[in-house]
């Protein structure tokens, strides 16, 4: 499985991937270690990435960013529409109330979702790691904002599958940055938690996340967040200064141009990081609008005084996350400042100021998140071995349940009892099942919904589900378990509804059993009696009968609390126990907002085609490049390395065709398809191609052909040396390689002499490939000859009586005696000594004596 963690910007993207030695951060074809997170919509392919933000200046409507503010939000949103009026491309409401972005894509006007849109910009990240890893990726882990809703979170989901993603875990990304931090510390204490405070200052967002560490284990204490307080904040201040500036200085409203904006809020996000490091900075763009240079000029005093407002919310969330910590200042340990707007001087020095201790840049401000994802996929994935270390992670928002009760009297049908409850306080841990008990006796609804939507500004409906159709066999009100999941991913849903009926047979219960229906009791909901992350509780959500019978069972006391009391009680006396029947009753949902799967499916396919496009139409480029280069290339060469192989004639009728393909690409052969670019560079080739062989074998042939004549020099010497080392081999032999060595030598001169006779421009006669043949058959032939190794003598052995057994316990073989020189004995040379022979062709066994008896 592929082991990669994703962290998707609001601005770009990071891709970091798990390997024997550690974690490492990918680079993108740019050999840059973040990639844009921009999709670019062009007349015949999208750009992604780093070439979607090339082509962001010349075509600024139909360039798609910060998609990450758009994910999951309804239109009316104030946020969403306050960062519309920013953004050059253009979003208008869809009929479900959510957000619709307008592109013109292959010559008409096409609509996207946001989800689409966040599909592509995992599709290039996913590119980026398989072209590193050479392999597929599925499994991943994406880091997340911790303020994200469920609906933003269900569409990050969609979104990876639409890019052919699996995630395992969306992560916070304060979460990962607080693993990548810890999980290499080795001198954590082993009692008193290490309190660290992460401050994440990212593009468009601040996120606080306090940690508590001991050895071998993180937990969140608590969480805080600032949505709209980022880097872009900045550049948005400076941004507006400098507008106002130029409207008075230079007449200009850039406003009226969307690739000014551009252009000057691309300046500002330079001179805010040039001002980072430097008290003072200029800002110079030429040919900003209506043919106009502007310079300007800004100390840092002046930028912090315009960015005051900012500013002052920066202590909001540190005030709201030691709180929620239940914490002080002296309780913190350590402060680690992360994000990629984190080098702003005037940030640091509120965080210096409020924690009262230097803040630490132990890690990498804009890796850390993608590192941290890595990690826990492997942690997760089977194929890596981690160090042992747990994540216990809460949850930031409480969800509640709701449903509707009967009326008290039947007189007032109208009025309905609403009831709810919170099933995941704030800070719950993640993930958590629970199981709540319902008595009805038809088809009803639960609305799960956020207790508190005073952070989100969001819907406080998050999804309803129905539970039915059932049937109780008594007719009465049906007992139904249902199971509420808060699953890894911080994803809410009803998991499943069981229907319990008491059925007439009994089962006795004996002295032995007396703990077990107490047990089989808290097999659904263990959570009561041990808390944990993967902790049930049961709740009884009895309906109201009545005034009396209701107020305990309403407010949520535990099921499992008192039956096994009276269970115990019981089994003491030895009652009878009745058997219950467990029958799955259906769940349907309904998710306010979210991609149905049919769609989901249909954008999957969608992105396959808009994927292969942009494969054919890279391939076309790529062809269409070939041809030019190989038109350039071959007329530098005609009149220079390959001059004496082509003859005057020849040269200029190619050069003129050559001519005429480079007049094509830029006329008529500008937008041709991949085929045709094919064809015509073929069609130049037939003409190079045999100029270009005779220069290289030209070029080859001397070093081949004295590689040819030391190869039959060398075996004619051995054959007719006099060397003791070549004695055992027969003269007939010898004489046969003296003759392939003659026969080549021929061969050779008859053709080098027709060679030498023919110009430079004739197609050659001696090719380096028949002599790399003719060579190769000569070594063939006389290779095994000459190099025949010299048989063994034969070594006198101990005398062994002939009854003895032979070393595999066998019976004593007759041996028949042959000569030191003879065939036999060459011929299983090399054998291991306890290897079998068939008896007829058995050497000379040199462990008998030599008077052993031999076969007549």
């Amino acid at each position: 499985m592929s082991v990669v963690g994703f962290d998707f910007g609001n601005e770009s993207g990071v891709v970091a991937v798990a390997r024997q030695r550690g974690i490492d951060v990918v680079l993108n074809d740019e050999s840059k270690r973040e990639t844009p997170a921009i999709v670019c919509f062009g007349e015949k392919q999208r750009f992604l990435g780093t070439a979607g933000a090339a082509s962001s200046m010349m075509n600024p409507k139909n360039t798609i960013s910060q998609i990450k503010r758009l994910i999951g939000r309804q239109f009316s949103d104030p946020e969403l529409q306050r960062d519309l009026k920013a953004l050059p491309f253009s979003v208008t409401e869809g009929p479900d109330g959510y957000p619709l972005i307008h592109a013109r894509y292959l010559g008409e006007m096409r609509t996207f979702t946001p989800t689409q849109v966040l599909g592509m910009v995992f599709s290039d990240l996913k590119t980026i790691a398989e072209k590193n890893l050479n392999a597929a990726v599925v499994d991943c882990c994406i880091g997340i904002p911790i303020y994200f809703t469920d609906l933003q979170r269900r569409a990050v989901m969609d979104a990876a599958t639409i890019a052919g993603l699996h995630p395992l875990h969306l992560i916070h990304e304060t979460t990962a940055t607080a693993l990548a931090y810890g999980i290499y510390k080795t001198d954590l204490p082993e009692n008193d938690p290490l309190n660290v405070a992460f401050i994440d200052v990212g593009h468009a967002s601040l996120q606080v996340c306090i940690a508590g560490f001991k050895k071998g284990q993180l937990k969140i204490l608590a969480h805080s967040f600032d949505r709209n307080l980022g880097g872009r904040d900045f550049d948005e201040a400076l941004f507006q200064h400098f507008a106002a500036k130029f409207k008075e200085e230079y007449k200009i409203d850039v406003f009226q141009n969307a690739r000014a904006c551009i252009r000057l809020r691309a300046a500002c996000e330079k001179l805010k990081k040039v001002l980072s490091a430097n008290p003072e900075a200029p800002l110079n763009i030429e040919c900003l609008m209506d043919e106009k240079d502007v310079r300007g000029f800004i100390k840092r005093e002046e930028f912090e005084q315009i960015s005051i407002p900012i500013l002052e919310r920066v202590k909001k969330p540190l005030q709201k996350a030691l709180a929620e910590a239940g914490l002080t200042i002296e309780n913190i340990h350590a402060v680690e400042v992360v994000g990629s707007s984190s080098r702003v001087p005037a940030i640091m020095r509120i965080l210096t100021e409020f924690f009262g201790k230097e803040p630490r840049r132990t890690m990498n401000a804009s890796e850390c998140v993608a590192k941290g994802c890595a990690l826990q996929c492997a942690i997760l994935s089977p194929t890596f071995k981690v160090r042992e270390f747990q994540v216990n992670e809460s949850f930031p928002f409480p969800i509640a349940l709701s449903w509707k009760g009967p009326a008290p009297d039947a007189q007032n049908e109208a009025l309905e009892n609403h009831q709810s409850t919170i099933v995941f306080p704030k800070g719950n841990p993640i993930p958590s099942v629970k199981a709540l008990t319902f008595y009805r006796s038809g088809t009803f609804t639960i609305d799960v919904q956020y207790a508190d939507v005073s952070e989100l500004q969001a819907p406080a409906k998050i999804s309803t589900y129905t539970i039915g159709p059932f049937q109780s066999a008594k007719g009465e009100r049906a007992k139904l378990k249902v199971k509420v999941r808060l699953n890894l991913h911080g994803i809410v849903s009803v998991d499943s509804a069981t229907l319990l009926e008491e059925e007439e047979g009994e089962v006795p219960v004996v002295k032995e059993a007396v703990k077990e229906p107490a047990k089989m009791e808290t097999d659904e909901a263990s959570g009561d009696a041990a808390p944990s992350t993967t902790a049930e509780s049961d709740v009884n959500m009895q309906d109201a009968k009545g005034a009396g019978d209701a107020s305990g069972a309403e407010n949520g006391v535990p099921e499992s609390g008192d039956k096994p009391v009276k269970m115990e009680t019981d089994a003491k006396v030895e009652a009878p126990k009745k058997k219950v029947k467990k029958t799955s009753v259906p769940v349907t949902e309904t998710v306010y907002g979210a991609m149905a799967a049919a769609d989901v499916q249909k954008a999957v396919e969608k992105e396959f085609e808009m994927a292969l496009q942009d494969r054919v139409m890279e391939e076309t480029k790529d062809k269409k490049n070939a041809v030019e280069a190989y038109v350039y290339d071959m007329r530098n060469k005609l009149s220079d390395k390959y001059q004496e192989f082509v003859i005057d004639s020849e040269r200029e009728q190619f050069i003129a065709k050559l001519q005429e393909v480079e007049d094509w690409l830029y006329e008529d052969g500008e937008d041709e398809t991949k085929g045709v670019y094919i064809a015509k560079l073929e069609e130049l080739k037939k003409q190079g191609d045999p100029i270009e062989q005779r220069y290289k074998e030209y070029t080859e042939r001397g070093s081949v052909i004295d590689q040819f004549v030391y190869c039959i020099n060398s075996y004619r010497e051995a054959a007719m040396s006099n060397d003791p080392k070549f004695d055992h081999i027969d003269l007939a032999e010898k004489q046969k390689v003296l003759n392939e060595c003659v026969e080549a030598e021929a061969w050779f001169r008859e053709k080098k002499q027709q060679q030498d006779a023919l110009p430079k421009y004739a197609n050659p006669v001696l090719l380096s490939a028949d002599v790399r043949k003719k060579a190769e058959a000569l070594d063939r032939v006389c290779r095994p000859i000459m190099t025949k190794p010299k048989p063994k003598p034969a070594k006198p052995a101990t005398p062994e009586t002939p009854s003895s057994q032979s070393p595999q316990g066998g019976e004593q073989q007759p041996q028949t005696a042959e000569s030191p020189n003879s065939g036999n004995a060459n011929a299983t040379e090399g054998a291991s000594p306890g290897s079998e022979v068939p008896p007829a062709a058995e050497p000379m066994d040199t462990d008998k004596s030599e008077t052993a008896p031999s076969v007549s």
